[in-house]
């Protein structure tokens, strides 16, 4: 996971740097021709997928052009957020065991919803090419913990044979030797902890879509979630309460009337 956090550091930076250059194409929007091939689609949609330095997530937002430079919009994020202490784990001892992170206490996930705005930095040549903004946006973030089970492994007194038995993970009772593997995805999400908090976005927006209808999305940025209280992710860990990430994301859109 280091080597995703460089890498997302480096796109990042590189498209930063890029838009510096955009500047030089910059025209006023009071004297832009929106006719024939730059005609204005004032409302637009899209869909992304999102790798981030701490796991993945999927977004949807909605955007309306308050002038042709100028875009309001309306986002919503469900990502997964891992601990970097996770490390997979598995029991040497016996035969067809599943991997599971040892101290892991919960699955935390974040649904964002706000609000925000981008800036066209260059508008896209007639021949093609990219189109570059700049965005930033903020709102709600909601922290869901599912709690983790595992398979355990015990010895039935009446037969002296092993069992594997569905508990809650436990720090305190289960250790790498009688942890049989992880249990059901499924298993915990009528236990959810809930977490409420805010979140703020900023970063680069770059359409590389040969159809101004059909915009094709790549998208480099920084996020912060702050939380009421600290989420409890790993059991020899404090409470995660802060989390800043980097991100990319792809996507696909659509823009119409």
């Amino acid at each position: 996971m280091q080597h995703v956090f460089k890498v997302l550091l480096l796109f990042s930076t590189l498209l930063l740097f890029s838009s510096h250059l955009a500047q030089a194409q910059y025209i006023d929007e009071n004297e832009y021709d929106l006719t024939g091939d730059n005609l204005l689609f004032r409302k637009e949609m899209s869909g992304s997928g999102i790798i981030h330095n701490n796991g993945w997530g999927v977004e949807f937002r909605m955007g309306r052009n308050k002038t042709y430079f100028k875009k309001n919009m309306f986002e919503a994020n469900l990502i997964e957020m891992r601990n970097s202490k996770e490390i997979k784990s598995i029991n040497p001892f016996f035969t067809n065991t599943r991997s599971y992170y040892y101290g892991k206490l919960n699955a935390v996930y974040m649904l964002r919803t706000g609000i925000g705005q981008q800036r066209m930095l260059n508008r896209k040549p007639y021949y093609g090419g990219v189109e570059l903004r700049l965005f930033y946006s903020g709102g709600i973030s909601a922290g869901f913990a599912k709690p983790v089970y595992l398979h355990i492994i015990e010895l039935d007194e009446g037969s002296y044979r092993y069992i594997t038995i569905t508990e809650r993970y436990d720090p305190e009772n289960h250790f790498p030797d009688n942890i049989y593997g992880r249990a059901s995805f499924l298993k915990g999400f009528d236990e959810l902890g809930f977490y409420p908090g805010l979140y703020a976005k900023a970063g680069l927006n770059v359409d590389f879509g040969t159809l101004n209808q059909r915009p094709k999305i790549i998208e480099a940025g920084i996020a912060f979630d702050a939380f009421a209280k600290g989420i409890p992710m790993m059991a020899f860990s404090d409470p995660n309460q802060f989390f800043l990430t980097l991100y990319i994301s792809f996507g696909i859109g659509k823009r119409y009337d």
